[in-house]
């Protein structure tokens, strides 16, 4: 099946050239298939790819898979798609393998395919981070809401310098409060945690995907852990749009209430 072009030709607002890559894997361990669940008449991973087409900052948008089925789900979406490896260990492995073939890019967007209430300026602010030269990778956080939020390890937790750069993430409670005080001195709310869109400098990813797992990640099981002990920098930006990923079923059935 051919490749469409789907160039975004009205993104052209800066220098920096942004490819949107969506990983799309149909294994996933809790929800086989989910990216082609129905979604109000079409599959989830044609409403991310429909919301991640309407940011401003992205040049192109493309999907990266390792199944036929979703492929041919991205080309009646009107998405380009490349097909990669099945043996891909991450989604990052599998968008440094499609950003391995860009030729014309300077920053890669990681999109999750299970997010299809993604929004749109979110992914405009991260790219924005790159107008800053020194900035090599970006991701984003928001305030923790509960409790039970900041005790679950399920929901990774940030903490950041002055300059908005990464210090630690942890799925531990950080940054511990002495006087066992529930707000953590970052106004409203407990803190904050991690919110799993990533954009890379095309020669940061390729390095990072050919480093091996560190220490620290494969303590934590987060590998934005290999980035910070391979010595670079994270810018974390705040947004309070919270999008919801699809897991299970029950978090399905959550979003076609949400889109009801």
């Amino acid at each position: 099946m051919p490749e469409r072009d789907t160039t975004i030709s009205s993104a052209r607002t800066s220098k920096i050239r942004a490819v949107g890559v969506i990983p799309a894997r149909w294994g996933a361990t809790r929800f086989p298939g989910k990216l082609l669940a129905d979604l109000h008449g079409s599959p989830v991973i044609a409403h991310t790819c429909r919301r991640a087409a309407e940011a401003t900052r992205l040049d192109e948008l493309l999907v990266a898979t390792d199944d036929q089925r979703i492929a041919e789900a991205a080309d009646a979406a009107g998405l380009r798609w490349v097909m990669t490896s099945p043996d891909c260990a991450s989604g990052t492995d599998r968008v440094a393998e499609a950003a391995g073939a860009l030729k014309d890019c300077d920053v890669v967007v990681n999109i999750q395919g299970d997010e299809p209430l993604i929004a749109p300026g979110t992914i405009d602010a991260l790219v924005s981070a790159f107008d800053a030269p020194g900035v090599a990778i970006a991701t984003m956080k928001t305030h923790l809401r509960s409790l039970e939020e900041l005790s679950s390890p399920h929901v990774v937790k940030v903490v950041c310098d002055e300059r908005g750069d990464a210090l630690y993430f942890s799925r531990f409670p950080i940054p511990f409060s002495r006087n066992s005080r529930v707000d953590l001195g970052h106004g409203p709310g407990l803190g904050f945690k991690h919110v799993g869109l990533y954009a890379y400098r095309r020669p940061v990813l390729l390095e990072l995907a050919a480093t091996p797992p560190s220490p620290l990640e494969r303590a934590e099981g987060l590998e934005q852990l290999r980035f910070m002990d391979a010595g670079h920098r994270i810018r974390v930006l705040y947004t309070a749009e919270e999008s919801v990923g699809v897991d299970t079923e029950d978090d399905l059935d959550q979003i076609r209430g949400m889109l009801s």
